[in-house]
């Protein structure tokens, strides 16, 4: 499975640059198992230092981490949600995301126009955030016109209770309040699931700054920007869509060192990558040999069947156990062979709940 994110903003906050960064960072993702990608979907590696480990000792053939999709949305205006700026259009691309990736302005340059005119952070969430909250609305009123008379007359649990969750949603919406924000049910989520809300996703706000932030404290642009995520309890990344562009242009070793010059440790990319990982509770497993290295990205929770699905379906349904030895014991140990000769290789059954870090070699009959 992999992570898709939507880049949503205004013109101008820096969103084209960032997109474009990544998109050239496709290189990265040759082993990207889709053949065809759509022009507004950049595709990147997640970038995880124990598939380097296991690709120094195992030497395979072949080596695949996992991938993370980007879908770029051409800048929101004021009016979207009502078709301005061909909105409805752009927004439909960010239902199927797993998360929002909202870009935000949060330098000042003269060079620069800002399409309202002025660097306002805090002006330009609300735009952004006001436009999918808006087309989320049509999305529920339209379904409560088509099943309120339904309900009313009808006996039937399961129009009741969708109905009575939807009229509670507009609520929510009228008072300006995201759908993430409402403490739902499993079957109310469950329920909620075919709209694919915008305000139901989790959101993480990027604050595009200059390069000569990037190792400063907050600016205050940024600090206004993390006040505001506070309260709805989301997380704000600091990135300089510049820097992460001229990083996109260079190998490994350069890229470490600009880091370095910098006085930064990892990229604004490979932070958003992680802070969204954390967001949607996903974690990461790995098979291993001398054929493949391969990371497989999981939601934290699943068992070991369901894990072994992500592979092939048929590794699920035929699913008899797991021979699994965690990363940090193969680090410790060495090689295989010697977790083997600790007594730390396990095997584990249908009920064993999958965990960050496992190397699986799974076994199955069908």
């Amino acid at each position: 499975m992999s992570l898709t994110a939507g880049i949503v903003g205004l013109p101008n906050v820096g969103k084209s640059t960032l997109f474009n960064a990544i998109t050239k960072k496709n290189i990265l993702a040759a082993n990207y198992p889709f053949a065809t990608i759509d022009p507004n979907v950049g595709v990147v590696t997640v970038p995880d230092k124990r598939l380097e480990f296991l690709q120094n000792l195992y030497v395979p053939d072949s080596l695949v981490p996992t991938a993370f999709e980007f879908t770029d949305i051409a800048g929101l205006v004021k009016g979207a949600s009502n078709g301005e700026g061909l909105g409805n259009k752009f927004l439909s691309h960010i239902r199927e995301v797993d998360a929002i990736v909202e870009v935000v302005r949060c330098f000042s340059d003269s060079n620069i126009i800002h399409v309202e005119n002025s660097v306002d952070p805090i002006r330009d969430i609300e735009i952004i955030n006001v436009e999918l909250l808006l087309a989320d609305l049509e999305v529920i009123d339209n379904r409560i016109g088509r099943i309120g008379k339904k309900a009313g007359m009808s006996k039937d649990k399961e129009t009741i209770a969708e109905y009575s969750l939807l009229n509670r949603i507009r609520e929510q919406l009228e008072k300006n309040e995201p759908v993430r924000k409402m403490e739902l049910t499993e079957e109310e989520n469950k329920i909620l699931r075919p709209f694919n809300l915008l305000t139901g996703k989790p959101i993480i706000y990027m604050a595009n700054i200059s390069e000569n932030d990037l190792a400063a404290e907050d600016n205050e642009y940024v600090k206004q920007v993390r006040e505001y995520a506070k309260k709805e309890g989301s997380e704000v990344i600091t990135v300089s869509a510049k820097v992460e562009s001229e990083l996109s242009e260079l190998e490994e070793e350069e890229k470490k060192e600009f880091l370095k010059e910098l006085g930064i440790e990892e990229s604004g990319l490979d932070q958003l990558i992680k802070a969204t990982y954390s967001l949607l509770g996903l974690a990461t497993y790995f098979t291993a040999g001398s054929d493949e290295c391969r990371a497989w990205t999981f939601k934290r929770g699943m068992k070991a069947p369901e894990c072994a699905g992500i592979i092939h379906s048929d590794f699920e349904r035929g699913f008899i156990r797991a021979e699994i030895m965690s990363y940090d014991d193969l680090k410790e140990c060495g090689s295989e062979k010697a977790v083997r000769e600790a007594g730390k290789m396990r095997l584990e059954g249908k009920k064993y709940i999958m965990q960050d870090g496992d190397i699986c070699h799974f076994r199955f009959n069908v």
